[in-house]
Parts: structure tokens; sequence; C-alpha cells
């Protein structure tokens, strides 16, 4: 990352109220960057409000599949760089309603491209895909040359956004480059159900944590720092030949199951007492068993590699969440238990 390149620098992202644009948006700030966020929703709790940013930042309110709010967005407030994160990103809402996954992840980035090719401002734009674009591959680790084969529903919608971002570049000369990024992980990351919050919260509560699976599937991790890196690496680079309308991995190369997650944060916690509580027989429904990424052309390309290694990553996750569990409205697992504990006095005869 170069940080002066981004000062002064008139910067919109969306999904800044989501735990990637959040902290890309917080780097942004610290860079000196003029950052406009459009945000849907307003929740009570928020990456945006947990690292305080609002105060620091102009927020749009309203939906990408606002075309004219879009539009609008980047023409007044002048956009020079866009970073498109904003998506409707959990499986099991995505199984349930595909419908409002579509709209908001396909119909929004097309809305948003539209209205970038529209604007002579803006310079560079980048896009987020996923490796769950990939689908179920015969060969790991995936490669950019891999086949989009991700055919549920979140997955296929990170298939369109991906090819439509390029198809702009291909056809308009968008100066917009996409990323594939592996599971990212840290802080402020609100959404329970993912596999590392879930099992942070459970531990912090003094409970079993919960895995839907059996634990044998495997994901490719990246710790948040390194996964706002490869944005602003990218976003850096995006209108440059050999960058513009290409897609990169970023990963850590390296699969790790479901259990072994769990059981390095409970480590980390010292509550070894505290054993998973096994739900499933392989992968849930609607998910890949196994995926991981070979990030070489981003090496080779941008000189990006990730720098913290899953076990540090999972510390520092594990001490964030510890640190602001009052403000997250978790209880200290000491005083729940004690107050379990009188209760289970009081039941006595």
């Amino acid at each position: 990352m170069n940080a002066p390149f981004w000062n002064q620098r008139r910067v919109l992202v969306t999904g800044a109220s989501g735990f990637i644009g959040g902290w890309l948006a917080s780097a942004l700030i610290e860079a000196g960057a003029d950052v406009v966020g459009i945000v849907r929703d307003a929740p009570r709790r928020s990456t945006l409000n947990l690292l305080g940013l609002a105060a620091n930042m102009h927020i749009v309110r309203g939906s990408l599949t606002d075309y004219a709010l879009v539009e609008r967005a980047i023409n007044e407030y002048e956009i020079d760089t866009v970073f498109h994160l904003a998506a409707q990103a959990i499986v099991g809402p995505a199984n349930r309603s595909p419908r409002s996954t579509f709209e908001s992840n396909i119909q929004g980035t097309w809305n948003l491209l539209e209205a970038c090719r529209g604007n002579p401002l803006v310079q560079r734009i980048v896009v987020a895909s996923s490796d769950k674009a990939y689908g179920d591959q015969p060969h790991l680790p995936y490669t950019e040359e891999s086949p989009l084969n991700g055919l549920y529903p979140y997955d296929a919608s990170k298939v369109c956004a991906d090819v439509l971002a390029r198809s702009y570049a291909a056809t308009y000369g968008l100066p917009v480059a996409v990323t594939r990024c592996a599971n990212v992980y840290g802080g402020a990351d609100l959404n329970w159900s993912r596999l590392i919050p879930g099992t942070v919260r459970s531990i912090l509560l003094g409970e079993r944590p919960i895995i839907r699976s059996d634990g044998t599937p495997e994901r490719d991790y990246i710790f948040i720092t390194d996964a706002v890196r490869a944005y602003l690496t990218l976003g850096e680079r995006a209108a440059d030949p050999d960058v513009r309308g290409q897609a990169f991995n970023f990963g850590s190369g390296h699969p790790v199951s479901a259990l072994t997650v769990v059981q390095e944060l409970l480590q980390i916690a010292g509550r070894t007492d505290l054993p998973p509580d096994i739900r499933g027989q392989g992968s849930p429904h609607g998910e890949i068993d196994r995926q991981y990424l070979d990030s070489g052309k981003a090496l080779r390309v941008l000189g990006w590699r990730p720098q913290v290694d899953l076990r540090s990553g999972l510390e520092i996750a594990f001490h964030w969440y510890r640190q602001h569990a009052p403000t997250l409205g978790i209880p200290q697992a000491s005083s729940r238990d004690a107050h379990l504990a009188q209760e289970e006095m009081a039941c006595r005869p």
C-alpha cells in the first residue's frame, strides 16, 4: 500500500458498513482520503459504528439497486476511485432469498459500473468477487484460469458480478479490476453465523461452539489487514494495462478445516473445556467442501503476499472481540458462569 497515493483522493466505498468495507474505509481515512460510503441500512451495531468512522466520512443512504442514487453519489462527490464491496454475503440468507441476493449483488453491480462508465472523473474501480465464484473444482488450488462454476445463489451472484466487471473493462475500457478473496476474518465481523466470529462469541459466552458441518470442510483464510492491503494495492494499479480487466486471487494457499479453526480458538482462549458441538455430516447444503487459492499472480503482478499467519490472526481477532464484548452485548463469560452457578445452587434441595 502506498499511503501518499490516497491522500486527498475522493473514494467511494460501497458496503462501508460491512466488515471488509468498514476496515477498508478506516485505512483510507487514515491515509488521508476523502471517503464516501453508500449505506443501505443503519443497524444498531455495524463495523462502521464500532470503528467510529461515521463522523470522518460522507454517508449516502440508499440502495445500489437505485441507479439514480448511485449516479448522483459518484457525480456530486466527484469520485476518483470506487471500491465495490456491497453485497448480500451470507450463504444462508442467499439460499433462502435468492431474488434479493441477485438484486443486490448483480443489479447493484451493473448499476455501479454503468454509473462509472458515464462519469469521466472515475479513474479506477475495484469490484469484489469471491473464491466462491469458482464453485466445486476437480483440481485445487484455484487459479485465475479456473472456470467460474459457482452454482448456488451467493456463488452464482459473484460469478455474475465478476463477469460483468470484466465485461465493462473489455467492452468500454473501464479501469476495473476484480478481487477474489479467500475467507476474510478479524475483529468487527458481526455475522455470527460465520465460523470464526460465531466461535469467538460462543467462547466468550462460555458455551460450546457449534460446527454446522462434521468439521472436515476446508477453507482458505486471510486476515483483514492482508485483505485491506490487497484492495488498496489493486486499487492503485487498476488502470494499468496489465491489471485493467484482470481478476486476482488473494489467499494464504493453505486450506484449514473448520474443526482446526475452532480448536485453535479454544486454545487461544484457554477454554479447551468447551468441546465443539459438531452437528453436521460433511458440508452443509449449498456450501463447497474444500476451497483454497493460488495467489501467485498477485505476487508476480502486484507484489502482494499475506503477512499474518492464521494463529496470529486468530489471536488478534479473539482479543479484539473480548475487548469489545460489552459494546457487542456479549456478557463476560465469568459473570455469566457465576450467575448460572447461583441459579443451580438455588435449585438444589
